[in-house]
């Protein structure tokens, strides 16, 4: 008897021993797995390091593809535990497109519940710059919202939608005024076009169009000007009156406008540098050494600055003028074609000189 209960308190003692390992084995993990929950949960995750940092969802996007475009711009800390929260949060039934600001000390829940809830979504600010083709326009406005180039292009090349709006497929290009607007990443393609409408009849204000009818020229004919006035004069704006009023002294003479980035633009070779003879001899309306008048669109979007130096150009009665030939980027203006043409000749010996032969 007194064995068996010595081995009955024996076994109770192993009992108890192994029920306090096991207790204290599940108390270890569940301390353990509270304070990684807590980690992955509660811990910020993401280090900018001082500098701005976002993410852009497009439509249709996987949640995969979106969390690898957070990890590749490199202020995420701890990248496996931004995927466990994203997949317990079960971000990928809800994918929201939009341009996010991954903020400095987000944790990952903040930046997951952001994602699936669609806050934060912050707006993009669209600027035009070194705009010279259709196409060019058109990849540019696909970046700054949710459409397809092609979706651009054949809004922009349909007669009866470019007709709607008051262009023509040429003219809608000048309906585009430089400046920066700020948009939200779903913007339709069909509704960033009626924006941009509307702020070109804010643009043109009765200010405006009572100078460019007192010039006798239509909205798109200043603006295909201005293009010309800033692409022959990308330096120094103070100049841009000057260049404006030598254009307008020969389109009131009825004398071709003969300028060069006229001809560059109907080549579509924007690498020449020195206009030849065999630029010259291209036929296209584009070609101001051809054709009388101004060409048939604009040959950039040109800035407001440009747009406002054909409106108020600098009264004189200059009709030629050629690039200095100290390469300053300034221009020697002349009254006459021998005037001119010393001016010229220097400045082909300056490119000579310097090696520019095309």
């Amino acid at each position: 008897m007194a064995k068996t209960r010595i081995d009955y308190k024996a076994n109770a003692t192993r009992r108890r021993n192994r029920f306090a390992y096991v207790t204290g084995i599940f108390g270890l993990l569940l301390v353990t797995f509270s304070y990684y929950f807590y980690q992955v949960f509660f811990t910020p995750n993401i280090d900018t390091k001082g500098r701005p940092a976002y993410v852009v969802v497009r439509r249709g996007e996987s949640a995969k593809a979106v969390l690898d475009s957070i990890e590749a711009t490199g202020v995420v800390i701890d990248k496996l535990s931004l995927r466990f929260v994203a997949r317990l949060l079960k971000y990928d039934q809800l994918v929201k497109p939009g341009r996010y600001e991954l903020k400095n000390g987000y944790t990952n829940r903040q930046l997951i519940n952001d994602l699936r809830t669609g806050s934060n979504k912050l707006p993009l600010m669209l600027t035009f710059q070194n705009i010279r083709l259709r196409q060019d326009l058109a990849r540019k406005l696909s970046t700054t919202i949710d459409a397809r180039p092609g979706q651009f292009d054949s809004l922009l090349t349909s007669p009866a939608y470019t007709k709607s709006l008051g262009f023509d497929t040429t003219s809608i290009l000048t309906m585009f005024i430089p400046n920066t607007y700020e948009l939200l990443w779903n913007t339709s393609a069909d509704n960033l076009m009626h924006r941009m409408k509307k702020e070109y009849e804010k643009f043109w204000t009765p200010e405006r169009d009572a100078k460019r009818k007192k010039l006798g020229l239509s909205r798109a004919e200043v603006s295909t000007l201005a293009s010309i006035v800033e692409a022959e004069q990308q330096q120094h704006p103070d100049e841009r009156p000057r260049v404006a009023g030598v254009y307008l002294n020969r389109l009131r003479r009825g004398m071709k406008l003969q300028a060069d980035p006229t001809v560059v633009y109907a080549n579509r070779d924007f690498t020449i540098k020195r206009v030849l003879n065999v630029h010259l001899a291209k036929d296209s309306p584009y070609n101001t050494y051809k054709y009388a008048g101004l060409p048939p669109g604009p040959i950039n979007l040109p800035s407001i600055a440009s747009i406002d130096a054909v409106l108020n150009p600098e009264s004189h009665d200059y009709l030629y003028f050629c690039a200095k030939e100290d390469f300053s980027g300034y221009h020697a203006f002349a009254r006459n074609e021998q005037e001119h043409l010393v001016n010229a000749r220097r400045y082909q010996a300056a490119l000579s000189r310097a090696g520019i032969m095309k």
